[in-house]
């Protein structure tokens, strides 16, 4: 399993959350051990006290997030390097009885998790994710939707680094409600031209992939 891959526990737990639309997921010791996908020895752990720990392990993801999406990169690493200190990781190599086809082990590195608790398990993964993921990539792939009120977590894995949405879904919303926005105007504005350049970038639809325009992001 590549390090990689455990960075999505981070925006996993971390979109639990919706705080401007007061919707939390996280309410329920089985909501917890849904997090932690097929590792199910780790989530067989998970108590109803985990559910309070993973809030707050939750609300500090989110600001590394926060954090990131301002262009703070400063306060983004140093966050995230709290987390991995109060959590610190296992590194193993591991096999997990996969052969290639002369009969070899398929060797990855495999972060093991903690047998304290499932939530220092689930937070010493999702932060070791996360900061794999940051200094491969740079802070700026770690986003928040800008369709609000939507603001999920989401990490940009896109060519050139223009992610905007956490999905298709929200890049659609945010599409039409630009389109709309600009059909208001253009009806207040009788001296506003109908085909202006404007109008038809409104009218373009759009993928989750979003466009960011360079050097609007932190600001």
């Amino acid at each position: 399993m590549e390090l990689a891959y455990y960075s999505d526990y981070a925006v996993r737990l971390v979109n639990t959350e919706e705080p401007a639309r007061g919707k939390d997921s996280l309410t329920s010791v089985e909501a917890v051990r849904e997090l932690f996908g097929a590792q199910q020895s780790a989530a067989r752990r998970a108590t109803d006290a985990d559910v309070t720990r993973f809030r707050s392990v939750r609300t500090r993801l989110r600001a590394v997030f926060e954090a990131a999406d301002s262009g703070d990169e400063q306060l983004a690493v140093d966050l995230l390097n709290s987390l991995l200190l109060e959590f610190p990781v296992s590194p193993q190599i591991s096999g997990h009885d996969i052969r290639d086809d002369d009969g070899r082990p398929l060797w990855h590195m495999h972060l093991a998790d903690h047998p304290s608790n499932a939530t220092a398990g689930y937070a010493a993964i999702a932060a070791m994710g996360l900061a794999f993921h940051l200094t491969e990539y740079g802070v700026d792939r770690l986003g928040l939707c800008e369709a609000a009120p939507c603001r999920n977590a989401y990490l940009d894995t896109s060519t050139n680094r223009s992610r905007r949405y956490c999905s298709d879904r929200c890049a659609t919303r945010a599409n039409v409600a630009a389109y709309r926005a600009r059909k208001r105007l253009e009806a207040t504005r009788p001296d506003l031209p109908e085909n202006t350049g404007l109008a038809a970038d409104s009218a373009q639809p759009s993928s989750a992939q979003g466009e960011r325009r360079p050097g609007l992001r932190g600001r």
